[in-house]
């Protein structure tokens, strides 16, 4: 019996309407003082909505073979900084046509010093002008309203302005940026350096463009488990979920998913 005679050849029939192109995603979870599991697994979950993509997982940027070879990069890290070799590695990626998802904390580097109050460095400027921005303090977690900025953009079109408890990013900005959300922030960071002149309106959600690619930051999305301060602190006492409790959160992440994927085909 021959293998017509079971039916239609599946691989004969493939077309790309049935058999979209595997698309390959480094995801980059890693860091301290947030609950990476619960983000990581989040973000997995996202990705795996879409049996197209194919996802290697890693704590830091150095698998420079694995960011080489993917179509898209998604990160939630906080206070991980690439070599220098792995942002020159990211900036080729880019201008070639990869895009970025980059969330929360990966725009952070932070150093407590002698005065008692946490600084960001300057310590990798092609990192921070590659994503746009750079964290340099926030005020204590409290509602904070979040407003559209750009209306038609397919990222935020039919988003509503809607209040969200996180942590208000305060960011030095680098490079030309397409602010699709944004928020108004009338207080200082606490316990920074640089925290006197936080207030004003910040981005929360933007794109930066960069030859062929982007890079598409989200600022929302802090998490803390119970044990995500050690050694500074033994036992956290509530699990912090902020955005991630809110639909929006989630339709934001999936817009910027399915955005990262639709870009130029790899040569």
């Amino acid at each position: 019996m021959s293998e017509t005679d079971h039916g239609p050849d599946p691989l004969a029939e493939a077309t790309a309407e049935n058999h979209p192109p595997r698309i390959d995603c480094v995801l980059i979870a890693g860091g301290v003082w947030h609950d990476i599991d619960f983000a990581r697994l989040e973000l997995l979950k996202l990705l795996g909505e879409d049996h197209s993509v194919r996802t290697r997982v890693f704590e830091d940027y150095e698998n420079l073979e694995a960011i080489k070879s993917a179509d898209i990069l998604i990160t939630y890290t906080c206070d991980v900084t690439p070599s220098l070799n792995a942002q020159e590695t990211l900036k080729k990626w880019l201008e070639k046509g990869g895009r970025w998802y980059a969330l929360h904390g990966t725009n952070s580097i932070l150093r407590m010093l002698d005065d008692g109050l946490w600084h960001a460095p300057r310590h990798a400027p092609l990192m921070m002008d590659l994503l746009g921005s750079q964290f340099i303090s926030h005020p204590p977690i409290a509602p904070y309203t979040v407003t559209v900025a750009d209306k038609e953009h397919e990222l935020t079109r039919g988003v509503e302005a809607f209040e969200t408890t996180d942590e208000l990013y305060h960011l030095e900005l680098h490079g030309d940026l397409h602010v699709l959300l944004e928020t108004e922030c009338t207080e200082e960071g606490t316990g920074f350096a640089e925290a006197a002149d936080a207030p004003g309106k910040h981005p929360v959600f933007y794109i930066k463009q960069h030859g062929k690619g982007a890079v598409l930051y989200n600022t929302l999305g802090h998490c803390r488990g119970h044990y995500d301060l050690q050694p500074m602190l033994d036992w956290w006492p509530q699990l912090d979920r902020c955005a991630w409790d809110l639909p929006v959160f989630y339709d934001l992440l999936r817009r910027g998913i399915s955005w990262i994927k639709d870009r130029e085909p790899k040569a």
